[in-house]
């Protein structure tokens, strides 16, 4: 592990990562990975679902807030390098009740105070403060980048609950035809009561799982509800009832692009350095403070002699610590211990990053095993079918056998949708992984990374 110091004036540069890292992934393709990945999936109705979360989930909408907050407090750290102006103007009236006299005073004054940033303390803080600003910008990003693949995800489980419902309500006519059959053949003595019963039954768990299903699309609808920001039950969903197939697999690149493509991974570094920084004003606390102020005013008993008489007082001020009982001592040993901590928090970051890409890519290499693997079973269980029906017909089978098939021809049915639904969302889980900067507003997400042009 990579040991990272401060001094007064300075810090070391930090490491790309604390350890070394994998030139590439484990598996690429040759496509662009674009930051806006839902353009390139066959689904008319992604992009508007997306863009309205991107503009009003409420999630977003306080990253957006912490934007601000943070700029404005690396605004407040970088004004404390400027000097400070204040003005005042006091008006008295002063009675002398033995007298019955009444002495009037008019004073305007102008101070103004700086201290003179010896060993780059107030430098260090603003830096830090600024810093801080971009790793919540990166924030809103990964947030961003989360609730667009949340958005998506959330989407595809609709669709394919959809399709369940579309195949469950078929397959239960099918069952009830079949049991249409059996009730035929037991009227004319030959089918036993225990195969109408058990028909009858599979009818029923039929509508069992229709009435789940209904069920389930109602959560899954209300929460994409709470991700676009719309009230649960209000906002009506595209009529879209397809599964498409995953775009031509992306370029991964090379591993260390991924730090900079990864916008959680820029945030933990950014608050690598902010921790750095922290630690020199931490240090440069120990040291002496030089500050200066200057006053200027003038004073009379009418608004007439007020610019008669100027005084000005001019004071420099040399001030330190002492005796603090080891206060700042501490205080820098502690900055240092969060900066090492940070440095391990980045570390892991990373690592997870990694992972989570390797992961989607393995998961989506096998999914669509999986899928052609069910393609293939599911037409050796149709032929199954069929040939088991024409020989129960002849009396050459008994309906034992004939349910074992269907029930196996239905159930690879409905694996076969949920393959293609995990098969797109571990694509979107993979664009996720990669990252990239979703584009959003300018306005709540602009600025430099010049720390006096964002002041």
């Amino acid at each position: 592990m990579l040991l990272l110091t401060s001094c007064m004036q300075s810090q070391e540069d930090h490491p790309i990562a604390p350890f070394e890292l994998p030139f590439q992934f484990s598996l690429s393709g040759n496509a662009a990975a674009p930051a806006q990945w839902w353009l390139d999936i066959d689904d008319p109705a992604l992009p508007t679902l997306i863009e309205h979360a991107l503009s009003d989930n409420f999630s977003l909408l306080i990253a957006r807030d912490r934007l601000r907050e943070a700029r404005a407090s690396a605004r407040q750290a970088g004004a404390r390098l400027r000097p400070a102006l204040d003005g005042e103007a006091r008006g008295t009236a002063r009675r002398d009740y033995q007298t019955d006299r009444t002495t009037n005073g008019l004073l305007l004054e102008l101070a103004a105070s700086y201290e003179i940033d010896l060993w780059g303390r107030l430098a260090a803080i603003r830096d830090a403060a600024v810093l801080n600003s971009q790793a919540t910008q990166a924030d809103l990003f990964t947030a961003a980048t989360s609730i667009a693949a949340e958005v998506a995800q959330t989407w595809y489980r609709i669709v394919e609950t959809r399709l369940q419902l579309q195949l469950m309500q078929k397959q239960k006519e099918t069952n009830g035809h079949v049991l249409e059959l059996i009730e035929v053949q037991f009227r004319a003595g030959q089918a036993g009561a225990p195969d109408v019963l058990q028909q009858r039954q599979l009818v029923e768990t039929n509508n069992a799982e229709l009435a789940e299903l209904q069920r389930n699309l109602q959560l899954l609808e209300h929460g994409l509800s709470l991700l676009l920001g719309e009230i649960p039950g209000s906002y009506t969903f595209p009529e879209f009832s397809r599964l498409p197939s995953p775009p031509p697999l992306p370029d991964t690149g090379v591993v260390i692009d991924l730090l900079t493509r990864r916008p959680d991974i820029r945030s933990s570094y950014l608050l690598l350095q902010a921790e750095d920084k922290r630690v020199a004003a931490a240090v440069a606390d120990r040291l002496p403070r030089l500050s200066i102020s200057a006053e200027l005013y003038t004073s009379g008993s009418r608004a007439s002699d007020l610019f008669n008489n100027w005084f000005t007082n001019l004071i420099a001020n040399l001030s330190g610590p002492i005796l603090d009982g080891g206060y700042r001592k501490a205080e820098v040993e502690k900055r240092r211990a969060k900066m090492d901590r940070q440095l391990n928090e980045y570390g892991l970051t990373i690592l997870r990053a990694i992972g989570e890409v390797e992961d989607a890519l393995i998961q989506e290499q096998t999914e669509a095993e999986i899928v052609d693997n069910l393609g293939l079973r599911l037409k050796l269980a149709e032929q199954t079918v069929d040939h088991v029906a024409v020989r129960y017909r002849r009396g050459a089978e008994d309906y034992q056998r004939v349910l074992l098939a269907l029930l196996s021809y239905q159930g690879l049915q409905q694996k076969i949708i949920k393959s293609r639904r995990l098969l797109i969302n571990y694509r979107i889980g993979l664009y996720r992984a990669l990252g990239g900067n979703i584009p959003l507003e300018t306005a709540d997400t602009g600025g430099t990374s010049d720390p006096d042009r964002n002041l």
